[in-house]
């Protein structure tokens, strides 16, 4: 059995991953939450699953190359620094980081490439996410993740060709970019929809959240395959194989 450390252990996602790792027969080494020792964590773990927040990121990534251990970010609302740390840290431990643990979410992402690869630009690409009132950042990291499959589908940069919000005398639609919604109210977990709008015809990729538990599920099979693999930067298709 892995031991597991959870950064993040007494959010709601924290409480998931604790029922998720007993439900796959692995053990909790322990949790942490601000102000917590994520060294002492790290040294009595064989993987961290952060899921806490940004400026706690540096610190986590620290405690984990001090004790060699692999980790799986889960925390959204990540910068470009932020990235650049899992980057560093990725040379001499291994680094799973994502927008969305949910295995479904991963094949959707993977659909969503596809689709964008093969449909040209007259198929314009809208992505609408809806999450629980309590939410801080939007697009959600899940729709930023799949908005970096639809702009890697086409060949595009994501940063140059996303369109966040609409107000007032817009103009246009400028072809060839990808749009962004958010919306914001009740106990959502999560629903992602990407559409792709052409003349007379449209098609629509969803998937919906029912709960946390799915994310935690998802955490959990990333940091058991995580567990043991060399150095580097990986990423949830890698852990289905696509």
């Amino acid at each position: 059995m892995a031991r597991f450390g959870i950064i993040g252990s007494e959010g709601r996602m924290g409480q998931a991953l604790a029922a998720a790792i007993a439900a796959a027969g692995e053990t909790l080494a322990g949790g942490i939450d601000k102000g917590g020792d994520a060294l002492a964590l790290a040294r009595q773990s064989d993987v961290l699953v952060d899921f806490s927040s940004p400026d706690a990121l540096e610190a986590n990534l620290d405690a984990a190359l001090v004790a060699g251990i692999a980790i799986v970010i889960g925390t959204t609302g990540l910068e470009e620094r932020h990235h650049w740390l899992c980057d560093h840290a990725a040379e001499k431990i291994a680094v799973l980081q994502t927008g969305n643990t949910s295995l479904g979410v991963t094949l959707l992402a993977h659909l969503v490439r596809e689709a964008a690869g093969r449909l040209g630009e007259d198929w314009d690409i809208e992505i609408v996410e809806t999450h629980h009132r309590m939410k801080v950042d939007a697009p959600s990291g899940t729709a930023l993740l799949l908005g970096e499959a639809a702009a890697e589908g086409r060949g595009i940069a994501l940063a140059q060709h996303s369109i966040r919000g609409r107000d007032g005398i817009t103009g246009a639609r400028e072809p060839g970019t990808i749009g962004f919604a958010s919306l914001r109210g009740g106990t959502v977990a999560g629903d992602h929809t990407v559409h792709f709008l052409a003349d007379n015809e449209r098609l629509s990729f969803s998937h919906l959240a029912e709960n946390r538990a799915i994310f935690a599920r998802g955490a959990v099979r990333a940091a058991q395959w995580l567990i043991g693999r060399p150095a580097g930067r990986y990423t949830m298709p890698a852990v289905l194989g696509l």
